[in-house]
């Protein structure tokens, strides 16, 4: 899975977790259903918000949820799943925007695609799933072509990019792809009022992804030599957080423009989750979740902790432990250096068998599990999250607004939410 909005199940109440999964699972079954089995690795977190934002607008509609068989990433549980025009649409972004994905990683030679057969093949598969988003989008009256000419324009921008080019510039083709996108929801959801506030809601939240991807990649593009708009255009990570908190302040904005039956999932996706997509992106927070020491003590960032340090009541050294420091111990002055563990790395078949296994058994996404190559311990990705001071405002209003049921805007609950 990918994508940047990413929330944690254990915020989200039992109906909105419901809800997200509902939406989860029906973009994946669109895929398949339109598509073919192949198209369901295309199935993101982002994606899906296509289809919450249709929903919120129409509100719950006869034929809106089906009953899905078992699924070994539920758990091998039945389960609802959305379906519909929203989730079609979804699936037909999320094949352009892949298949556009799939390109950049070819042009920049990335791991195996550095190799011709395999860059070939791959350019076929997108190929591909350009012809099926856009026959999808022409069943559902959206025209792809309008995605697929900003990922042109994209290449041609970054080529041109370079130290004083002002970072929007750059960001502007994935923001027409994310407004067009958004505002589809509106003409689905036979409300033409919404289109305009949902088309800057889209823009900017097509902002946001662009920036924090960069942002998130920064030192693994430096490292590697690949192309990274914040490093190309000299942008500072400080004037990187300004644009992404202007975004998100405009994001809360468009959404109380709008007008919806059921808002309240898009609301806590849009606002509260993506707030914390950003501060996650800046190594501002840190996971409850997780063990040992702070995310941040991993993953250091300008706005984020420094270096993890115990507390004042952490405990030292396990009495009798042979390798703890100390004068003449193992590791500790004048002593001996403990023994490296052997290697335990399994090889690339081996390894790839037990991520089939994994994947099966929905550990990747709800566990924590041993990475099948190197070993180390890894927490699924519902677990790769912020749980820190959770704001829970969205459970005691309805921040989309039903008939007698909130504003169509904000929490009246005390929260932060900025909107």
């Amino acid at each position: 899975m990918f994508g940047i909005v990413r929330p944690c199940t254990h915020r989200l109440t039992d109906g909105l977790k419901a809800e997200w999964m509902a939406h989860l699972c029906g973009l994946c079954l669109a895929l398949r259903a339109d598509h073919g089995q192949f198209a369901r690795v295309v199935t993101n977190y982002d994606g899906l918000i296509v289809s919450v934002l249709t929903e919120a607008q129409t509100g719950a509609v006869s034929g809106g949820r089906r009953t899905a068989g078992p699924c070994p990433l539920r758990q091998m549980k039945s389960a609802p799943v959305a379906q519909g025009e929203g989730a079609r649409l979804a699936a037909a972004v999320s094949l352009v925007l892949a298949s556009a994905k799939v390109r950049d990683h070819v042009a920049d030679g990335d791991g195996l695609l550095a190799r011709r057969p395999v860059a070939a093949a791959a350019r076929r598969v997108a190929r591909s799933w350009d012809r099926a988003g856009a026959r999808t989008g022409r069943e559902l009256g959206f025209d792809t072509a309008v995605l697929v000419d900003a990922v042109d324009r994209q290449t041609g921008i970054e080529a041109l990019a370079g130290p004083g080019t002002p970072l929007l510039v750059v960001t502007e083709p994935t923001e027409t792809a994310t407004a067009a996108a958004f505002a589809h929801t509106a003409v689905l959801a036979g409300r033409p009022r919404n289109v305009e506030p949902l088309a800057e809601a889209g823009r900017l939240f097509g902002r946001l992804a662009h920036l924090l991807d960069a942002v998130e990649d920064q030192r693994a593009d430096a490292a590697s030599g690949a192309w990274n708009p914040l490093t190309a255009t000299g942008t500072s990570l400080e004037e990187a957080r300004r644009l992404a908190d202007d975004a998100l302040h405009g994001v809360r904005l468009a959404l109380r423009d709008a007008e919806f039956v059921n808002g309240r999932l898009a609301h806590v996706l849009l606002a509260h989750e993506l707030r914390r997509s950003v501060d996650r992106a800046f190594g501002a927070t840190s996971c409850a979740h997780g063990a040992g020491a702070p995310e941040g003590a991993h993953q250091p960032g300008p706005y984020g902790p420094g270096p993890y340090q115990p507390g004042p009541y952490a405990p030292g050294p396990v009495p009798g432990n042979p390798y703890a420091p100390g004068p003449g111990g193992p590791g500790g002055p004048g002593g001996p250096l403990p023994p490296e563990p052997p290697d335990r790395r399994r090889g690339l078949i081996a390894g790839c068998a037990v991520w089939a296994g994994l994947a099966c058994t929905c550990q990747l996404c709800c566990g924590t599990y041993e990475d099948p190559w190197s070993r180390e311990r890894r927490e699924g990705a519902c677990s790769n999250c912020d749980c820190s001071g959770c704001c829970d405002c969205c459970n005691c209003c309805n921040c989309g607004g039903g008939e007698g049921e909130g504003d169509g805007g904000c929490c009246d609950c005390g929260c932060d939410c900025g909107c």
